[in-house]
């Protein structure tokens, strides 16, 4: 059994094989989390604008590059090659140490909208609402990333 979950990490998918691979099969999750996280986000009065701008330039950059990936490897763009491996494992790391990174500020924040007085208290209370479905997404988008960065990694040491 070892050995053949070892041939199966040794290799790049392509085509629909990325719908049935570990660690290829986190793309979606990845992309419906990160997509939530802009949304909401995106949907709220963007008071503080440095951190929640750093929410949005995150999940943004990390959608659309996990987008691109999951083209790439669909198509078979990486040719089996083990730098399509290693670019794997440092994108996915990337994105995990990101979307940790923008995922304190946003419950931070979060935190912070609950005691203000600068909007109105029900449009506070809705956007308190989102920033905590955001804050929650965020983080289970951060965990996603984590957990496809391991496999990744684990997947070029076999490569």
């Amino acid at each position: 059994m070892a050995a053949a979950t070892a041939q199966t990490m040794g290799s790049l998918p392509s085509g629909l094989g990325i719908c049935t691979t570990v660690p290829d099969i986190f793309y979606l999750p990845e992309l419906i989390f990160g997509g939530l996280v802009w949304i909401l986000v995106a949907s709220t009065h963007v008071k503080p604008e440095n951190p929640q701008g750093w929410v949005m330039f995150v999940s943004v950059f990390c959608f659309v590059m996990t987008f691109l990936w999951l083209i790439i490897f669909a198509c078979g763009g990486h040719k089996n090659k083990s730098g399509w491996a290693t670019a794997d494992f440092v994108y996915h790391l990337l994105a995990a140490l990101f979307y940790l990174s923008a995922s304190v500020p946003l419950a931070t924040v979060t935190l912070d909208i609950r005691n203000s007085t600068a909007v109105a208290e029900d449009v506070r209370f809705r956007y308190y609402q989102i920033d905590i479905a955001a804050v929650v997404f965020s983080y289970v988008a951060s965990l996603l990333y984590f957990i496809h960065c391991v496999l990744s990694a684990i997947r070029w040491k076999n490569f």
